[in-house]
Formats: C-alpha cells, sequence, structure tokens
C-alpha cells in the first residue's frame, strides 16, 4: 500500500502553538503521530512523507525518527529537511503515475508548473484552508500536512476513490463538498 502524509514537524513546540494542534507537550505530538502512523503502515507499505519530518539539522535525530516509523519512507524535501539527507531515500519532487492518474508530489505548492493532473503537497498546514484545504476539486490538489488528515498517514487509494467526486474538502474530519 501506499501512503502519504507531510508536515511532522517532530520535536518542534512551536509548531503546536503555530498550528493549532491539540497537544499538551510536545511528547504528546511525538508519540501520537508516531502510533497513529504505525497502526496504520504496515512494514512492507511505502509512504511518501511530503517534507518536514523533523525540527532540527542533526542525522541522529532524523535516524532516531525514522527507526520509529514503520514502512518503506520517500522524502520528498520540505523547508525544514536540510543536513540530514545521507539518512534517507530523498527528492525535491516526485512524479507518481497511479490507478491511470499521474500525481506531482512536491512539498510547497507554490513551486508548481501547471500541467500536472494532481498535485499532492505539505507546507501550508491548515493555516489557509480556503485556498489549500484538505482536498481542492477545482484546483485540483490535496494537502497532507498532519492537521488536516488527523495525524495520520492516508492512502492513495482512499484519494483516487474520492478525488473525482470532491469540489471542496476542508479537511479529513470535515463534511466534503461533492460535485
Amino acid at each position: 500500500m501506499i501512503y502519504l502524509i507531510s508536515d511532522l514537524h517532530l520535536d518542534h513546540k512551536n509548531i503546536m502553538r503555530y498550528c493549532d494542534r491539540p497537544f499538551s507537550s510536545v511528547e504528546e505530538m511525538n508519540r501520537t503521530i508516531i502510533d497513529n502512523w504505525n497502526e496504520v503502515v504496515a512494514e512492507d507499505d511505502f509512504v511518501y512523507l511530503i517534507g518536514d519530518l523533523a525540527f532540527g539539522r542533526r542525522r541522529s535525530k532524523m535516524r532516531y525518527w525514522l527507526k520509529k516509523l514503520n514502512g518503506n519512507v520517500i522524502l520528498i524535501l520540505g523547508n525544514h529537511d536540510k543536513g540530514y539527507l545521507d539518512s534517507i531515500v530523498h527528492a525535491d519532487k516526485c512524479v507518481l503515475f497511479y490507478k491511470g492518474k499521474k500525481f506531482l508530489l512536491i512539498h510547497d505548492p507554490k513551486m508548481v508548473n501547471s500541467g500536472e493532473d494532481w498535485v499532492i503537497h505539505g507546507h501550508e498546514h491548515n493555516n489557509k484552508p480556503e485556498k489549500y484545504p484538505f482536498m481542492n476539486g477545482k484546483n485540483r490538489t490535496v494537502n497532507v500536512s498532519v492537521e488536516l488528515i488527523n495525524y495520520t498517514p492516508i492512502s492513495l487509494d482512499f484519494l483516487v476513490d474520492r478525488m473525482e467526486d470532491v469540489v471542496y474538502w476542508k479537511a479529513i474530519d470535515k463534511e466534503p463538498v461533492f460535485r
């Protein structure tokens, strides 16, 4: 199975305030994200982490977090993912063909040239839901920042099964607007 997620920001205390994350401590946030990940991702699954695994630039921290996560992680570089790139398979962006659809995986949606069928991104978190909701059928974008997907990786199959029928979907725990 293929999963997608972005903007974990493990060990980033201030992200709880910036994005109104519902955790009382950075330890609770880290534990919840890791537990949610491992509950749905099996060891033989693939996870496209579309940027910003953790706060900090040390290789040892990257390795520490990666060892705790199930699956085969492929990192699409985010603006916080520098300094530890020899620890993981990574790319600036990725084009993925799946079930007859073409997807561009990129951290920052503002870095996209038109022409891709669907853009799956992060970076915007939950800060601009009108422009960057979980799913925007008109603009053909999917924002997989953790705040919009209940801090849990989402399967590509789940997205493919719904994307043609959705006009706007603010967050995974909200009701979508259908065509």
